[in-house]
C-alpha cells in the first residue's frame, strides 16, 4: 500500500502563486507516473498535469504556461508550481500516484486525500 500526502494549499490573491508538494511513502514498487488532478465544487474531477517517467510532462489547456509539474529523478515526491492563478482555479487539488508492479505486471493507482487552493478576485 502507498500513501500519498499532499502540503502546499491555501488562499491566495487572483495573480499570486502557490507551490503544491506531494510525497509518496510505503511499500512502492516504481512509480511510473504522478499527476495533479482537481475538482471543483459541482464540477468533475480533472487532470491538471502528468509526469511519467521518460515520457515527459503533460498539461490541462486552461493551465498551460503558468503551471508547472516536476519530479526529481529518482525521487517519489511531486510538486505543482502554480503561477498567474485565477479565480476559476479555486479547488480541491489531488496528487496521484501510478505505481508499476512488474511481478503481477499490474499498476496500482493511488490518491491523495486532497488540499484546498482557493483564489480570491
Amino acid at each position: 500500500q502507498v500513501q500519498l500526502v499532499e502540503s502546499g494549499g491555501g488562499l491566495v490573491q487572483e495573480g499570486g502563486s502557490l507551490r503544491l508538494s506531494c510525497e509518496a511513502s510505503g511499500r512502492i514498487f516504481n512509480i511510473d507516473a504522478m499527476a495533479w488532478y482537481r475538482q471543483a465544487p459541482g464540477k468533475e474531477r480533472e487532470q491538471v498535469a502528468a509526469i511519467k517517467n521518460g515520457r515527459g510532462t503533460t498539461y490541462a489547456n486552461s493551465v498551460k504556461g503558468r503551471f508547472t509539474i516536476s519530479r526529481e529523478t529518482g525521487e517519489n515526491t511531486v510538486s505543482l508550481q502554480m503561477d498567474h492563478l485565477k479565480p476559476e482555479d479555486t479547488a480541491v487539488y489531488y496528487c496521484n500516484a501510478a505505481d508499476w508492479n512488474s511481478a503481477e505486471a499490474t499498476f496500482y493507482n493511488y490518491w491523495g486525500q486532497g488540499t484546498q487552493v482557493t483564489v480570491s478576485s
